[in-house]
């Protein structure tokens, strides 16, 4: 059986790590990511929380013959910076746990 020292050894250890992952969590959080398509014609920003920040378009990507262009230039823009904010996030956090599967976490 293990004494109870080594549990409120564990329990500190475990407090430290939730911590750690709470600030790291907040940090992330603050951070920004850019992604662009198009060769630079659309540039998107999101934050760590995965909020839309900003879509800057360029006028030469703005054709009304071919609106759903600019559709998917967007689309693509922002699903590429979620995905550089979500597998920054999911890195960073691997690097406090260990790479353990920690649910609920972030």
């Amino acid at each position: 059986m293990m004494g109870g020292g080594n549990m409120q050894q564990l329990a500190r250890q475990a407090q430290k790590l939730q911590q750690q992952m709470a600030k790291m969590q907040e940090e992330l959080e603050a951070r920004e990511y850019e992604a662009s398509a198009g060769g630079g014609m659309v540039t998107v920003k999101v934050s760590g929380k995965k909020e839309l920040l900003s879509i800057a378009i360029k006028p030469e990507a703005v054709d009304p013959d071919d609106v759903e262009m600019l559709q998917d230039l967007v689309l693509a823009a922002v699903n590429e910076a979620l995905r550089t904010a979500n597998d920054t996030t999911e890195r960073e956090m691997n690097k406090l746990t260990g790479g353990l599967n920690m649910p609920g976490l972030f």
